[in-house]
């Protein structure tokens, strides 16, 4: 079995893939990882992608590719995988059709975790970290005894600067111009399901489990 998990930034689809590969013995493949073990292992596309990182430069859409055609093709892949984080954009996604097809495999569905816009603001804002000992909260999920200071050492509480409001409503903008398109893609390759992000961790991953059962 394989799979694409699509959503929102906040939507736990991170969280959620590696859940749903551990439970189905599949490789949990997220672009980054993907990028930062090639470049470790020094394969010949892993070399590739430094010379770009290391000019501060995005990695080319043909360079993720070939990274995933490494691990299909030298079967590292076969008891199937979980794509998350790419493909983001249309042109991602029809590049990476082609080169299953070439490889003999195929995507079975494309997990969509459908948050609403408020609820994203509404989690991502309300990440909080200790700088000091990195312990996380969330509000109102996780909570410290004294709001705005960490419950271990005191310390005053910081956010990501990419968790600041009117940040996250910006990446919401940026992800439904390039990454919403998507959806689309999948829906006329008849292979996406919808699934609601919302309600207890345990309860969207047992609705992610019937799906792609």
């Amino acid at each position: 079995m394989n799979f694409v998990f699509l959503g929102p930034p906040g939507s736990g689809k991170g969280t959620q893939a590696m859940k749903v590969a551990q439970e189905l013995n599949l490789t949990h493949l997220s672009t980054g990882d993907v990028l930062r073990e090639a470049v470790k292992n020094q394969t010949e596309v892993g070399l590739t992608a430094k010379a770009y990182m290391d000019k501060g430069d995005l990695v080319p859409d043909e360079v993720l590719i070939g990274m995933i055609k490494d691990k299909v093709t030298g079967g590292e892949l076969s008891d199937g995988f979980i794509l998350d984080g790419f493909p983001r954009t249309i042109p991602q996604a029809t590049s990476l059709k082609e080169m299953l097809k070439e490889a003999e495999a195929n995507l079975d569905k494309a997990i969509l975790l459908d948050v609403d816009d408020e609820e994203i603001v509404r989690r991502l804002s309300g990440r909080w970290f200790c700088p000091e000992c990195s312990e996380g909260y969330n509000y109102p999920v996780k909570m410290p005894e004294k709001a705005g200071f960490c419950d271990k050492d005191g310390a005053e509480l910081k956010r990501r600067p990419d968790d600041e409001e009117s940040v996250v409503r910006n990446r919401l903008e940026v992800y439904e111009k390039l990454t919403e398109p998507i959806i689309g893609f999948y829906a006329k390759e008849s292979i996406l399901t919808s699934v609601k992000g919302v309600g207890s961790p345990d309860s969207v991953f047992n609705a992610i489990l019937e799906a792609v059962k």
